[in-house]
């Protein structure tokens, strides 16, 4: 009797020995090492890709934002903000239950295929909204001009990026609706487009908070 009593505290002060040693290594040090090696070499990435503006943090690169007006009296979906660049359709055109005007608690997309017709009257829809939006007194945006990230969401619904074809068409619309010439808003655009992955993966893009915030600086400096 006193020999199993023994050995039973023997395994149990055993056992706990181990779960103290594992604890600390693999709940203490570990972690801690990992996050010094993150910070260390990748702290801009561990810390969420951080966009800052005035000092203060406006974004994650990674993460597309909104640029609509106050929603009206009655009113359910805002109207985009033409005095910014827009981004991809947030809310995977149409009544996408998953991930609506980027809210983060999901992402998702609408799962529709190619030959949905729901899909592609939003399709139609969008391309239309792109063409009036963006056209000016002085520039007409023709239909086929209307790149495919103007009129569909992301895998995600929350991409950051557009490609230079579909920030070059809102250039004239952002000229007139900050009264600046268009080829500073063209330059603009053309300093901020980023190349392929290391120069073939991917395609080129454009970050649109990035650009946004630029415009504001430029528009200030104007």
């Amino acid at each position: 009797m006193n020999n199993s009593v023994t050995n039973t505290a023997r395994l149990l002060w055993a056992g706990l020995r181990a779960l103290l040693v594992l604890t600390v290594v693999t709940g203490v040090l570990y972690p801690l090492a990992i996050t010094g090696v993150a910070q260390g070499l990748f702290s801009d990435k561990a810390n969420g890709s951080e966009i800052k503006a005035d000092g203060k943090v406006v974004g994650s690169s990674l993460i597309g934002q909104a640029y609509n007006l106050p929603l009206k009296k009655g009113q359910e979906t805002p109207e985009p903000d033409l005095k910014w660049f827009q981004g991809r359709p947030q809310n995977g055109l149409g009544s996408n239950s998953v991930n609506t005007q980027y809210k983060l608690i999901l992402s998702g997309a609408t799962n529709r295929s190619g030959d949905n017709a729901d899909l592609i009257k939003w399709v139609k829809d969008a391309k239309a909204a792109v063409v009036k939006d963006n056209s000016t007194a002085g520039y007409k945006v023709k239909a086929s001009e209307v790149p495919a990230d103007a009129v569909t969401s992301s895998g995600s619904g929350l991409d950051p990026d557009i490609s230079p074809e579909y920030a070059e068409i809102q250039a004239h619309r952002i000229a007139e609706q900050n009264g600046l010439p268009v080829t500073q808003v063209e330059k603009l655009v053309e300093d901020h487009t980023e190349g392929r992955t290391l120069g073939f993966m991917g395609e080129p893009r454009v970050n649109v908070l990035e650009l946004n915030i630029s415009l504001k600086e430029l528009v200030a400096k104007s």
